[in-house]
């Protein structure tokens, strides 16, 4: 019975497999481009949502103990903010007001 069901299957050529390698090929060549240019506007955005964080928690540090952080340090220290939420993934060091009620990232003037 398994016989009769396989006996007039056959598998791909060379020619088809190429054809299909060739297909992908072009897929991926058409592809990558794109995504090495959206990496840099997800590091903006990651850094923009990093820094809403950071400032929730400078909030919430306020909230908790009636005046601003003096630095980043201090979040850290205090448990509201970890050790590597202090820079951007591209690089970039937040920055704190000097009054400590404002979260940023330098600008490129600066």
């Amino acid at each position: 019975m398994f016989k009769k069901l396989f006996k007039n299957q056959h598998g791909f050529t060379l020619i088809e497999m190429l054809i299909v390698l060739m297909i992908i090929s072009v897929l991926i060549i058409l592809i990558v481009p794109n995504l090495g240019e959206k990496s840099e506007h997800v590091n903006e955005k990651g850094c923009e949502a990093l820094v809403e964080l950071v400032q929730a928690q400078v909030d919430a540090y306020y909230i908790e103990n009636g005046s601003y952080p003096s630095s980043l340090t201090e979040l850290v220290s205090n448990g509201f903010i970890e050790e590597n939420q202090q820079t951007c993934t591209n690089g970039t060091a937040l920055i704190l007001s000097a009054d400590g009620s404002e979260v940023s990232i330098p600008t490129p003037s600066e």
